[in-house]
């Protein structure tokens, strides 16, 4: 599928260069065959030195060489951005966009028609080959573009195929949720430190606990709830630990925070 392709990523910024990265590990892509472009050169020198790839500062040759390209700028610069190499883009060619609350209709619509265009909603465990991402195509994707899409974040994670009227229940929950669950870390490592762990010692074993955890999750045949009360003896001392984040009302605050989330989203979406 992605064999004798290039790839550009227009936006050589932290998720940018995660993608790219992934692409050429995990061996989607020869180094030969990503170029990463961006406005500060300082930055693309950084990118050459130490992954070897090709890097620019011009988005319209870069996207005009290659068959693929991922569009990894903020939202923002989204309308200038498709300005510069609109030009250029085919239908041969497929267009993937990781900004936050652009849809594919705004693309589609400062692009020739028939363009091919697909989104997706990554997240930063990606840096770390565990990223979760959500595709969505656009209203010319065809079957293909999506899994070559799905084949390209699978290399730094998961992915998942999801209606794009989901998006911004994916950017609430999966986009936004590393920061949830980096919150939850920290309070751990308070704890273990009010409770006389050391501080190195308590950061650990609170990471490794929350990694465990989701790696069980997602491994096992059991129901998250299942999981739970597999560790939890009645009268034990989980259950005197659950009993006090049920009182705090642990669980809704959770959900009110994805719902906050979710509905920042929509309205920065709006319109786009």
């Amino acid at each position: 599928m992605l064999k004798g392709k290039k790839i550009a990523i227009i936006g050589g910024g932290k998720m940018g260069s995660i993608i790219a990265q992934g692409l050429f590990e995990q061996k989607i892509f020869p180094k030969r065959n990503i170029i990463v472009t961006d406005i500060d050169n300082a930055k693309l020198d950084f990118i050459r030195s130490t992954m070897g790839v090709q890097v620019s500062n011009d988005n319209k040759k870069a996207a005009k060489n290659a068959n693929i390209i991922i569009i990894a700028v903020k939202p923002q610069n989204m309308a200038a951005t498709l300005t510069e190499f609109s030009s250029v883009i085919d239908t041969s060619k497929v267009v993937i966009s990781i900004a936050a609350g652009i849809t594919t209709n705004f693309i589609e619509a400062s692009l020739a028609k028939g363009v091919r265009v697909v989104r997706v909603m990554p997240n930063t465990p990606a840096l770390v080959g565990e990223g979760a991402a959500a595709v969505a195509g656009g209203s010319c994707a065809e079957v293909d573009d999506v899994n070559l899409t799905r084949a390209i974040f699978d290399a730094v994670g998961i992915s998942v195929e999801v209606n794009e009227k989901l998006m911004d229940a994916v950017t609430g929950l999966s986009g936004s949720g590393p920061a949830y669950f980096f919150l939850i870390i920290e309070a751990l490592i308070d704890a273990g430190v009010k409770m006389g762990l050391p501080h190195d010692l308590a950061a650990k074993l609170s990471a490794q606990t929350m990694l465990g955890a989701a790696r069980l999750c997602l491994q096992s045949d059991k129901q998250p709830a299942q999981l739970r009360e597999m560790v939890t003896s009645p009268g034990g001392t989980t259950a005197a630990g659950l009993k006090v984040l049920e009182e705090g009302n642990v669980r809704a605050t959770i959900v009110s925070a994805v719902e906050a989330a979710t509905n920042r989203s929509k309205e920065l979406s709006d319109g786009k």
